[in-house]
């Protein structure tokens, strides 16, 4: 295994390494997904609807999606280790900045400024793997990489759940400075050591060399759709579940953790899936996860059928989007992180669009249709994706 400036790193350097990345990527994802929960508790303090306090939520993947076109050039120049340490110190900062936030406003602006710090994290660690680790098992990497953020999945919209009912989200967002501080720490020694890859051309030529490329543009698109279908209907689940059937907000957290267990068994048996029925069929086991998933939300008869569905939605989103991940870092090897990057804006932006468009549609008392649209495109998306992914002729060089 090779670094993009030509040293080597053996197999126990890449696994040390990946397990301090692992702990940053778990630490970003449970700030993504800690306002998910969170939000009938924010409405209600700062006398707003539930639709206005998402705010939170879009805000954050906003800046997140745009600024991947800033870290993942930067990342390409000064290398991906040390832009992913000093991204983690400033979500240390802007988590403290949140703790603090006197209205509101302050809170939405300091979850802007946390997604754009986080921004510098999860899509550079990917990058980093595909630079380390040939493609015949980069989707096993990615696969254990997403072990560790999807843990941190779970534990946001669970601990949401339990600072809307307990501690309190100020002292919620204290604790995850702290997480931040100690990720930031135990990843620097190894960033400030590690090689400085030498990329070509300017950051804007790298992010047009991925665009003109035609796999790269078919990619982009889908996770774009991804994104806001499924996140503009899975930040809306503690909702559901605590209006139409009176669950409490920890409970509800609790609930829609599943979602993310979901991920986990994805991830625990990805090799032994991909070996038996490829990139597409994971694929369109993923688009049959999440239609079933999300078709159980918009019926739900009872709450404890969330339970199944949320399980089912998880492992049918990252059944898919793994497999678009891998694609992803094997669009343009030249300019990986511009790739990256790239791909991580499309989801985010979707997902900032999705959710602003569910949230309409819940404060005028349509949540279950936003899950059923979210079922039906879904799984119209996740089978396109598997013929897309079966026509498609991986380059040369991709084992590299």
């Amino acid at each position: 295994m090779s670094d993009t400036s030509g040293l080597v790193l053996d197999r126990a350097a890449v696994d040390a390494t990946l397990r301090r990345l692992g702990l940053c990527g778990f630490a970003a994802m449970l700030s993504m997904r800690f306002c998910d929960a969170l939000l009938p508790a924010l409405a209600e303090e700062f006398h707003v609807t539930t639709g206005v306090a998402s705010r939170t939520i879009a805000g954050f993947a906003l800046a997140y999606g745009l600024l991947q076109l800033f870290y993942g050039p930067l990342g390409d120049r000064y290398g991906k280790l040390r832009v992913i340490a000093l991204a983690s110190f400033g979500c240390c900062a802007v988590h403290l900045a949140a703790a603090c936030a006197p209205g509101l406003d302050a809170l939405v602006a300091a979850r802007v400024a946390g997604g754009a710090a986080a921004a510098g994290v999860i899509p550079l660690t990917m990058a980093w793997v595909g630079d380390h680790v040939p493609y015949a098992e980069r989707q096993g990497r990615l696969a254990q990489l997403l072990g560790a953020t999807v843990s941190g999945m779970i534990a946001g919209q669970w601990l949401g759940g339990v600072a809307a009912g307990s501690v309190g989200w100020r002292a919620g967002f204290a604790a995850l400075a702290l997480l931040f501080l100690a990720a930031a720490l135990l990843l620097w020694p190894r960033a400030a050591a590690a090689a400085h890859p030498a990329a070509a051309g300017s950051g804007v030529a790298r992010l047009g060399q991925v665009l003109r490329t035609g796999w790269a543009r078919v990619i982009l698109v889908l996770v774009a759709l991804e994104g806001a279908l499924v996140f503009g209907a899975v930040s809306f689940v503690p909702h559901q579940l605590h209006l139409r059937h009176g669950l409490s907000m920890p409970h509800a957290g609790a609930v829609l953790a599943l979602f993310g267990v979901g991920g986990l068994l994805y991830s625990r048996g990805a090799r032994r899936l991909l070996a038996r029925v490829g990139e597409a069929g994971l694929a369109r086991a993923g688009a049959l996860g999440l239609a079933a998933g999300f078709g159980l939300m918009a019926w739900l008869p009872a709450w404890p059928v969330a339970l199944a569905a949320c399980l089912l939605a998880g492992f049918g989103y990252y059944a898919l989007h793994n497999t678009l991940q891998t694609q992803a870092t094997q669009m343009v090897p030249a300019a990986r992180g511009s790739a990256v990057a790239l791909f991580a804006c499309a989801l985010f932006f979707g997902q900032s669009g999705g959710v602003a468009a569910a949230a309409w549609a819940v404060d005028r008392g349509l949540a279950p249709a936003v899950f059923a649209v979210a079922a039906l495109a879904l799984g119209a998306l996740g089978l396109m994706a598997a013929v897309l992914l079966g026509r498609h002729v991986r380059p040369a060089g991709a084992a590299s």
